[in-house]
C-alpha cells in the first residue's frame, strides 16, 4: 500500500472521509496527538486499527464526534449533571469522557467492554474530518503499539507508511499529550488517563473528582484496562528509559553519575532534562524537555522519538511533581520507562 502524505484541505479532507467511510484508515491530526481513524460503527474498519497498529484487542478506543448531538446514540443513558457541566466547558477539547454503550457501538470498539469513551476534539481539521466522514470516528494515537505517541504527521509517516493510505497534515499538536480520560459511570467522577484537563479543574466545575490508583502504576494480574493507556507498557523508547526524582540538584548528580557509568559499560547514554538544568550536565548528550511540566507535553514523545533516532541504549530522564498537569507528563513518562524510577 502506498501512503500519501497530504496537508490538511477542503479536498484532502473529502478524501480522507470517503476513504474512512468505505472502510480505510486515516491518519489525521488533534490538539492532543495524531489519531488513526477508522469508522467507528463498522467494526472491520475498527479492527484494521488493531492491525495497523499491533494493537492488543483488549485495549479499547475512543470514539471522536464533532458535535454534542452526536453523543446520545452511542450511550446508553442520559448524561448526569457532571457531565453536562464538564462538556459545557471542556468540548471541544482534550477531555475524553465514559459512559455506558449503547447496541450501536461495536464490541471491538471498546475491547468487550460495556462502556465507551467518547470525546468532542478541539482541533478544527479532526471536527471537519468526522463532518465529512458522516460518522464517529474511532481513533487511537497513530503510532505502533508501544512506540511513543506522534505529534507530527511525520512521526505518523515513521510507523504508519505502508499501513494506511492516507495521512493529513495539520502541523505539530499543540498539547503534545493524550486526552484526559474520566470515568462518569460512578457518583464521583473518576480520572483514568491524567491529561491537559487536570482533576483540580474537574473538582472545581462538578465538586468532586477522583484519580485511579493505577495512573502511577502497571494494572495488576487480571486487572481490566477500563481506559486507553492503561495495560500496556506505553510511549516507549528502544533504549531503557530511567526516570530520576528528587531535590534539583540530587538528580542532576545522580544522572551525571549514572551516564558516566552506562559510558563506561560501552553503552551509548542519553540525558532528557528542562532547560534550566541543562548546563549541569556539561559535555554530556543531552536533550530538552522545554521549561516545566507544559513544556515537557508539548515535548516529551517527540525527545523519546529523537532518543531512537541517535540510538541511545540507555536513557536517564528528569521528573516533574505529579501535579496537574505534571501529573499527565509522569503518567506518560512513567510507562514508558515501565515505572523504573530511581528516587534520590
Amino acid at each position: 500500500m502506498q501512503t500519501e502524505l497530504l496537508p490538511v484541505s477542503p479536498a484532502s479532507l473529502e478524501m480522507a472521509g470517503e476513504l474512512i467511510r468505505s472502510g480505510a484508515l486515516v491518519g489525521f491530526p488533534t490538539e492532543t496527538v495524531y489519531g488513526l481513524g477508522a469508522n467507528a460503527l463498522d467494526e472491520s474498519a475498527v479492527k484494521r486499527i488493531f492491525e495497523a497498529k499491533g494493537r492488543p484487542g483488549d485495549n479499547p478506543l475512543i470514539v471522536h464526534i464533532s458535535k454534542v448531538d452526536q453523543l446520545a446514540p452511542l450511550i446508553a443513558v442520559e448524561p448526569s449533571p457532571a457531565a453536562k457541566r464538564l462538556m459545557d466547558a471542556c468540548w471541544p477539547g482534550p477531555m475524553t469522557l465514559i459512559f455506558p454503550k449503547s447496541n450501536l457501538v461495536p464490541s471491538a470498539v471498546t475491547a468487550g467492554l460495556d462502556t465507551v469513551a467518547v470525546r468532542l476534539p478541539g482541533h478544527p481539521a479532526a471536527r471537519a474530518l468526522i463532518d465529512a466522514t458522516r460518522r464517529p470516528i474511532a481513533a487511537p494515537s497513530a503510532n505502533r503499539s508501544g512506540r511513543p505517541s506522534p505529534t507530527t504527521a511525520m512521526h505518523v509517516l515513521e510507523d504508519m507508511d505502508g499501513r494506511v493510505p492516507l495521512i493529513l497534515d495539520g502541523g505539530p499538536c499543540e498539547v503534545g499529550l493524550e486526552s484526559t480520560v474520566i470515568d462518569m459511570t460512578g457518583e464521583i467522577p473518576k480520572v483514568l488517563r491524567p491529561g491537559g484537563i487536570t482533576p483540580r479543574r474537574i473538582a472545581e466545575l462538578c465538586g468532586s473528582a477522583g484519580v485511579d490508583d493505577a495512573v502511577m502504576r502497571p494494572l495488576k494480574e487480571g486487572e481490566v484496562a477500563r481506559s486507553p493507556g492503561m495495560k500496556y507498557r506505553h510511549y516507549a523508547p528502544t533504549g531503557a528509559l530511567t526516570i530520576v526524582q528528587g531535590e534539583a540538584d540530587a538528580v542532576t548528580e545522580a544522572i551525571r553519575n549514572l551516564y558516566d557509568e552506562a559510558l563506561a559499560e560501552g553503552k551509548r547514554p542519553l540525558i532528557l532534562a528542562l532547560d534550566g538544568h541543562l548546563p549541569a550536565y556539561a559535555d554530556r548528550k543531552a536533550l530538552s524537555l522545554g521549561d516545566g511540566a507544559a513544556g515537557m507535553a508539548r515535548s516529551i514523545f517527540a525527545r523519546l522519538r529523537e532518543a531512537d533516532d541517535i540510538g541511545a541504549d540507555a536513557i536517564f530522564s528528569e521528573a516533574v511533581a505529579a501535579d496537574g498537569l505534571g501529573l499527565a507528563v509522569m503518567n506518560r513518562l512513567g510507562r514508558a520507562a515501565a515505572f523504573h524510577i530511581i528516587e534520590v
